[in-house]
């Protein structure tokens, strides 16, 4: 007898292949047999007229906190995916020696858009080493497959503490400590190194990110002590790595504002792909993850940390309110503002388009009718400057209006052709973080809806590949990604002709009361971990132990060295 049979779905297998109507069974988390197989089975769902397809594998996530206290890690799980990475940019909670624990969640709440008094009051301090971490997982019965990368920032504070985030360059006995931290994690099970050194990534007070910091040479011994050539893979929150890929043998997965679709700047991304493209020809795996959405950035002006890679924030990212209003009314800062903006490096979020700054939630009743509205469209309007639109309406409000960039991959037909490209890599859902006014967890769902249905930019079996085995694939993940014999049972039913996502809704759910923003699954009928139904289409399975597994072992993502980036 099976466990599971779903019958006379449309099976998309995650391969590629063409769609097929067929049974799939499931015996002991996998799948059994595909074809027709019969009603043998403790539980029968009908899947006709729905299609079935592997879950979907989200490898860019910050549940890192949230699991502690939440072991559905709502919502993804009912947006379809059920295998997510954790850990990435390097903003782990772990290793967490108690007196630094504070330090890290204040961090989180920064740099990830987390809140900060749900992180006080949630996180489960039941670790401190990373196999202490990697123990509670176990136990803890998630209701996704979780995947750990052991994060730069993470091992800096633990080693250097308070420093981490002012001085740059570490003794020779914190760098053997990193390297050691790093090394045995790799060895407790981590699929990789996560780190940064992104111009936006600011942590408490408007301190860099620990990592942001750190000599490239840093990074690169770390690398090293990852382990033998395809031991584990690394996410980056920077530009193009190619020595360090080829030196190390290893893929690296890229995020980076540059390869993000900016109309400002309509090729740019592009060249950034193609380099990948051009280093992978040469034998060295770079590739970019890139959302296929478009790309917002919740702030408040308390903290504006779109804003903060221009020069003429860097004296004034660690200040408090009452400090960032005196300058924010200062007209010197204003104008050395606009001089920046006329001017932006590349890699900073925000380069000066103001339609893409939106008041998202006014504070007071009478500025109600602000909401939605682009600081460019109240500027012309009121035929005033836009950036004394934004500063005086934060003013007003205390530095409290709640504000959304829009800022990249906004435009469909400049973002197709990095979705499409072979570098690219679909993820960056950030699903976790980013909690007050966003939620991309749906991306997949999104994907699915807008880039196979609606645009027709993929084919149902292709579209579907792009979101399961060709993650699997590139991250060494066994076992998952596929509708094959043998595969582990992880499965979305849906329906292709309504799948998408809802509008956001808020919901003040969070340990302490606080609020996150959530979207609905549309068009889902079934989630399934490892065999177990785990979303219906409308609630969450109850259960005192979810089906999830940690993942700890992986295939090897590279070979052995190849050519360097000099030859």
């Amino acid at each position: 007898m099976h466990d599971l049979v779903i019958c006379g779905a449309t099976v998309v297998d995650g391969l590629g292949h063409d769609p097929i109507r067929a049974d799939v069974a499931v015996k002991d988390g996998r799948i059994a047999a595909i074809g027709e197989v019969g009603k043998d089975a403790s539980e029968i769902v009908d899947g006709d007229g729905l299609a079935l397809m592997p879950g979907i594998i989200d490898l860019h996530t910050h549940y890192d906190a949230q699991v502690t206290w939440d072991p559905t890690l709502s919502p993804s799980p009912s947006l379809g995916v059920t295998t997510a990475i954790m850990g990435n940019c390097g903003f782990g909670i772990v290793p967490s020696p108690p007196d630094l624990r504070d330090l890290i969640m204040r961090n989180l709440a920064v740099v990830e858009g987390m809140d900060l008094d749900a992180l006080r009051a949630g996180i489960d301090w039941r670790f401190q080493s990373f196999a202490d971490y990697m123990t509670m997982l176990r136990g803890r019965g998630a209701y996704m497959n979780l995947g750990v990368l052991v994060g730069h920032s993470a091992v800096r504070t633990a080693v250097m503490g308070n420093d981490a985030s002012v001085r740059k360059q570490p003794t020779a006995a914190e760098m053997t400590g990193m390297k050691r931290l790093v090394a045995e994690a790799m060895g407790q099970g981590a699929i990789g190194l996560g780190s940064s050194y992104s111009l936006n990534h600011s942590g408490w007070g408007g301190v860099p990110m620990p990592s942001t910091i750190s000599e490239l040479s840093e990074f690169d011994a770390l690398v090293g002590a990852m382990g033998g050539p395809g031991r584990g893979v690394v996410e980056i929150s920077s530009g193009p790595m190619e020595e360090i890929a080829a030196r190390h043998g290893r893929r690296i997965f890229m995020t980076t504002a540059i390869a993000l679709y900016n109309e400002q700047y309509p090729d740019r991304a592009l060249g950034v792909f193609d380099a990948c493209g051009a280093a992978q020809a040469r034998g060295n795996e770079l590739y970019i993850q890139i959302t296929c959405q478009p790309l917002s950035f919740d702030f408040t002006l308390a903290s504006a940390y779109p804003f903060y890679s221009h020069p003429a924030f860097d004296p004034i990212k660690a200040y408090d309110r009452d400090q960032l209003k005196t300058v924010f009314r200062d007209q010197s800062f204003r104008n050395a503002l606009r001089a920046d903006l006329r001017n932006p490096r590349p890699g900073t979020v925000f380069q000066g388009n103001w339609d893409c700054v939106v008041v998202a939630a006014p504070v007071k009743p009478e500025n109600a009718g602000l909401a939605n509205r682009s600081i460019a469209d109240i500027a012309r309007v009121t035929g005033r400057d836009p950036l004394n639109v934004l500063l005086d309406l934060g003013l007003e409000e205390n530095l409290d209006t709640g504000l959304i960039g829009r800022f990249f991959n906004a435009v469909d037909d400049g973002v197709e052709p990095l979705i499409k490209h072979k570098a690219g890599v679909i993820a960056l859902s950030d699903a976790g973080a980013h909690l007050v006014y966003l939620c991309d967890a749906g991306f997949g769902l999104y994907f699915l809806g807008h880039w196979v249905r609606e645009r027709g930019a993929f084919d149902l079996a292709e579209g579907v590949r792009r979101l399961t085995s060709h993650q699997a694939g590139l991250y060494g993940i066994p076992d998952r990604g596929s509708i094959a014999v043998g595969a582990c049972a992880d499965l979305l039913l849906f329906d292709p002709t309504t799948v998408g996502i809802s509008a956001p809704r808020r919901v003040s759910d969070l340990p302490g009361g606080g609020a996150r923003t959530l979207r609905n699954p549309v068009g889902v009928h079934g989630v399934f971990v490892n065999g177990v139904r785990v979303f219906d289409g409308k609630e969450y399975a109850r259960r005192d132990q979810g089906p999830g597994r940690v993942l700890d072992r992986f295939l090897p993502t590279r070979a052995a060295p190849l050519a360097t980036a000099a030859q």
